[in-house]
């Protein structure tokens, strides 16, 4: 079979239908201030504390995963993921809060879930709990594939110098071993998806799709300072 009669795998799918969303992420006001280096620092102060809670709940999701999961070469993957997550990607929230002149340990202090952050933690808890593992990993499956896209359109479009000041997150997210990562999801998703029944595959959509409808509004969260009204 040549390349272009290959069929669509499930993962191609899910990005083509979520096409839109993406759009709207690669246009929000938030991605667009990491371009240009204008957000204020209130506005990544306010992401910082969240997404450093929302960080903590995806290991914990990764930990459900290692339960779920038979095959030891998956328990590894989840494993590395959680070690990622815990040491790598606090790299770039270092570069946020650095800018935001906020001192890091504070930010990292936050104990409190705003309305967007605690329903993306609740749907991906959710998705893992009454969930199959291809389930569970279609709700986590658009963080990382989200930063790694936008880190590559940031990186093509800005080629960030030394004096660009979320050059750090720019250059961490279009790394290639974030995108390793989420060819490895791809992969999972995929194995799964082709043992999946039609209802099944139809949950592993419905949460894909609310995933990255979460991480549009997420940034909103930040971007709009966004408070519990009462």
């Amino acid at each position: 079979m040549s390349a272009t009669e290959r069929s669509t795998s499930f993962t191609e799918e899910l990005r083509s239908k979520a096409d839109p969303v993406f759009e709207a992420i690669f246009r929000h006001p938030f991605v667009r201030g990491i371009a240009e280096g204008n957000l204020s620092g209130e506005q990544l102060a306010h992401y910082v504390r969240q997404d450093f809670q929302y960080l903590t709940v995806f290991c914990q999701v990764y930990g459900l995963a290692v339960s779920k999961s038979t095959r030891r070469e998956d328990i590894a993957f989840f494993n590395e993921q959680i070690g990622f997550v815990l040491d790598s990607e606090n790299h770039p929230h270092q570069n946020l809060a650095r800018v935001s002149g906020y001192p890091m340990e504070e930010l990292e202090g936050a104990n409190e879930l705003l309305p967007t952050a605690r329903n993306y933690t609740r749907h991906t808890l959710y998705s893992a709990h009454s969930g199959t593992l291809g389930e569970l990993l279609c709700a986590l499956y658009p963080c990382p594939l989200t930063y790694w896209e936008i880190g590559l359109r940031l990186k093509e479009e800005v080629k960030p110098d030394d004096s660009h000041p979320f050059k750090e997150w720019i250059e961490f997210y279009a790394d290639p071993i974030v995108g390793d990562i989420c060819r490895e999801f791809a992969r999972r998703i995929d194995r799964l998806a082709s043992d999946a029944g039609k209802a099944e595959r139809a949950n592993m959509e419905e949460h894909y799709l609310t995933s990255c409808r979460m991480e549009h509004i997420f940034w909103s969260m930040a971007y709009d300072l966004e408070e519990w009204p009462v």
